[in-house]
């Protein structure tokens, strides 16, 4: 058994479209990034490509590589699930938390964990997903942008 923890943070932009967990959200701002900036993609992929010992994702996606520009971080996770059953290892399971003021985003949590499961090729069932404000306090309770925090479980 082998646990991974990845992290992600990235700041609200205009112009952009915000994407979480795969999910176009309606919201009047998105997230700044190199590909489609989906946090929680993103600290999914970390999380998963620590437990292997293969580095992060700015190793496997440099954002000085004009090939992953916008491209879905769902793609990318479907790339780091290859490189971890190249390691031989599976998913036991994912938990993550998404910390973001506004907007709520409850509502797409089923969505998020159905495109995470078939990225990952995993029962929906073994993702987990929550969301927590910051009570208005630091960058994300200010509503500068969004965090996210993950956690894998691999056997």
């Amino acid at each position: 058994m082998r646990t991974g923890l990845g992290f992600d943070v990235h700041e609200f932009k205009a112009g952009r479209k915000l994407i979480l967990g795969g999910v176009e959200i309606e919201y009047n701002m998105g997230l700044a990034g190199h590909s489609d900036a989906d946090v929680l993609v993103h600290s999914i992929m970390d999380a998963i490509l620590g437990a292997c010992g293969l580095g992060d994702i700015g190793v496997h996606f440099p954002d000085t590589n004009m090939k992953y520009k916008d491209i879905s971080s769902l793609i990318l996770l479907e790339k780091v699930r290859k490189k971890m059953e190249g390691k031989k290892y599976s998913i036991v399971n994912v938990d993550s938390i998404l910390v973001i003021q506004e907007p709520k985003i409850s509502k797409y949590i089923p969505e998020m964990k159905e495109n995470i499961a078939l990225a990952l090729k995993i029962n929906k069932d073994d993702i987990n997903i929550k969301a927590t404000t910051t009570e208005g306090l630091g960058p994300c309770g200010r509503g500068e942008g969004v965090a996210a925090c993950s956690v894998v479980l691999l056997k």
